[in-house]
């Protein structure tokens, strides 16, 4: 951890502040549950979380803002065997869709749990250091995985990425409701890749120039999701639809709708609607180049919001 240093600027001048470790594992599980969508972007469900045969209990399980099954586990210090632990809970996961959904519905109601997207569920380990073994191992994993360094300082708690790998969204059969660019349910649905290798050059030219845009930035990734295309840091930052059909790219930002001015046909207002991507926040529709220049102050603000 000694690539993170922080300081107490008083008049003027510097003292670094020591950081170190919680006292107990338990005391940095409670305080990242207990703030969990600010602090990750994860919406809260359960501790705990009893898995039966897999002879263990997750130590926290959410949902995070593109609807995506989320296990998270901790250590107060070094990361030893932690994401063996975490991929056998992953294998319960996948076992075990109909509990979760029900936890879903439960905690958050029946429509987020229709809305779950099991097409790349996702990990989460907490630690306080990371050995390099692993975030070689993520490499040769292959599943959706993040690492994340904590360190605390006083009345301070930092969180670092020091690794992710995107994983491999599947093609699922899914009984969630779809986009219009979408087959009807019961079918198998298009993946956000199929629709954008299907879409005329001119808009894959216009997505190639809005990947640019949002991986400008050294710490944002992108992840193929069924749907769409997710960008995001620690939190997710934008969520990106190809609509072929229209012509058009769909982009869901982190920016509060009231603190910009709608625009009919660009910009909407999300946050009371359900939709496929980044949920709450603004939409914004781009067709052209010149869309995509109107939108890059928006976009810039989703990513420092991030």
């Amino acid at each position: 951890m000694s690539d993170l240093r922080a300081f107490r600027v008083r008049d003027g001048s510097a003292t670094e502040m020591q950081g170190s470790a919680v006292a107990l594992e338990r005391q940095l599980q409670t305080l990242i549950e207990a703030n969990m969508e600010t602090m990750l972007g994860i919406r809260f469900l359960a501790s705990e979380y009893p898995t039966g045969r897999h002879r263990g209990r997750i130590d926290s399980l959410g949902l995070d803002e593109n609807g995506t099954p989320v296990i998270i586990e901790y250590k107060r210090t070094r990361d030893k065997e932690l994401l063996p632990q975490a991929l056998s809970y992953l294998a319960w996961l996948e076992d075990n869709h109909h509990e979760f959904e029900r936890l879903v519905a439960d905690r958050l109601g029946s429509d987020a749990a229709e809305a779950v997207d099991w097409s790349n569920p996702r990990v989460v380990c907490v630690a306080g250091d990371f050995t390099p073994h692993s975030t070689v191992a993520l490499e040769v994993i292959g599943r959706r995985i993040d690492l994340v360094a904590y360190r605390a300082f006083e009345d301070v708690l930092t969180l670092r990425l020091v690794a992710s790998v995107a994983g491999t969204a599947a093609s699922s059969q899914r009984r969630a409701s779809v986009t219009p660019d979408s087959v009807s349910a019961g079918t198998t649905v298009k993946s956000v890749q199929q629709f954008l290798d299907e879409s005329p050059t001119e808009l894959r030219a216009l997505f190639a120039d809005l990947d640019t845009v949002l991986l400008a930035h050294a710490d944002v990734r992108r992840e193929s999701q069924l749907h769409y295309f997710s960008y995001r840091r620690i939190k997710s930052v934008a969520t990106v639809r190809v609509q072929p059909r229209n012509r058009a790219l769909v982009i869901n930002l982190r920016v509060a709708p009231g603190q910009v001015e709608l625009e009919d046909g660009f910009t909407r207002d999300v946050s009371g609607v359900g939709c496929l991507g980044l949920r709450g926040g603004i939409e914004v529709r781009i067709k052209s180049q010149a869309d995509l220049d109107r939108a890059g102050a928006l976009i810039q603000r989703s990513i420092s919001a991030g």
